[in-house]
């Protein structure tokens, strides 16, 4: 089986710091700028999971840069260039604490919460006799805490993010706007290519007094699809959705007893199972952007490509 990029270690020139993401190793370049590599690694319930999906970081860094670039007069973005089908240099931001969950179904965890009983999301009122898969009146933003590494991101209402200071009023004013505009142009996107956008998740910094969207947008690990041909009729029979995104393999991990509780064992990850998560990544990735992926080699040379490519980048910032 083809091998995965799970590590990186570089030292490249300028370099002040690394951070080792759950799915990304992140380069801090003076004060200014980062790498981002989008390894192959995998997490689900903020757990990172012991094998590497060949093909999942050139997927998401090239999704994420397409969505970057068809964005960009709605918001500011942190992308410079990304010089490697792995990579992406841009601005360094102060992160924003917290993480913008967009929701048009009521899906995913939402169903989960809701089945439970709940009818409120980070504040948001949800009403009764709702089934799953089913879409909201308009989208709704059910914001998270952003975590410590290994910890589990928490809900978390609009009030309650205001109150604490987290965030000013205005700059979350601001972010709320610009997850909203977002998720509808995205949406728009989805549509052209015969695909729903059911949720995705957006994170903010700062530089200056600007405020830019960072990290990823609009990936199988950020956000949840469903095909449109099939939507109304599988809703309404009370099916599964075909979907694109990384919530199958939450189900797998669930039916084998896994949900990241203490106590809990990642089941054993298959030559097979692993194949299929990375052909569903290359599918979604195909599906989205109507273009072929053409899969970059991974060879003994593919950290010095790495390597050669972004101090190519650095040398003309």
């Amino acid at each position: 089986m083809q091998a995965a990029i799970t590590r990186t270690e570089f030292d490249f020139p300028g370099q002040s710091g690394k951070y080792t993401g759950k799915v990304r190793d992140v380069y801090s370049i003076g004060n200014d700028y980062l790498v981002m590599i989008a390894t192959d690694r995998i997490s689900a319930f903020d757990v990172v999971l012991p094998k590497g999906i060949p093909y999942k970081g050139q997927v998401l860094n090239q999704i994420a840069s397409r969505f970057l670039d068809s964005t960009s007069d709605i918001v500011p973005n942190w992308k410079i260039a990304s010089p490697d089908p792995m990579v992406t240099v841009g601005h360094k931001c102060t992160s924003l604490p917290v993480e913008m969950i967009v929701r048009a179904y009521l899906t995913g965890s939402s169903w989960r919460t809701y089945k439970a009983g709940a009818r409120s999301i980070c504040g948001v009122a949800i009403p009764d006799g709702m089934k799953e898969h089913q879409m909201f009146e308009k989208p709704i933003l059910t914001p998270t805490t952003k975590a410590e590494h290994g910890a589990h991101d928490e809900d978390i209402s609009r009030e309650e993010i205001i109150s604490s200071g987290l965030i000013s009023e205005s700059d979350y004013k601001k972010i709320e706007d610009y997850s909203l505009a977002l998720f509808e142009r995205g949406s728009q996107i989805a549509a052209d290519r015969g695909l729903i956008l059911v949720d995705t998740k957006y994170e903010f910094g700062k530089k200056g007094d600007t405020i830019y969207l960072i990290d990823e947008i609009h990936t199988p690990d950020s956000s949840r699809f469903f095909y449109n041909d099939t939507y109304r009729e599988l809703f309404d029979k009370g099916l599964s959705q075909r979907q694109l995104s990384k919530e199958f393999v939450r189900e797998w991990l669930m039916d084998n007893g896994f949900q990241g509780n203490d106590g809990e064992r990642v089941p054993e990850m298959t030559d097979e199972i692993v194949t299929s998560i990375s052909e569903r990544y290359i599918e979604l990735y195909e599906k989205i952007t109507g273009f072929p992926f053409v899969k970059a080699p991974y060879g003994d040379d593919i950290y010095e490509r790495i390597d050669a490519n972004v101090r190519n980048m650095l040398a003309r910032l």
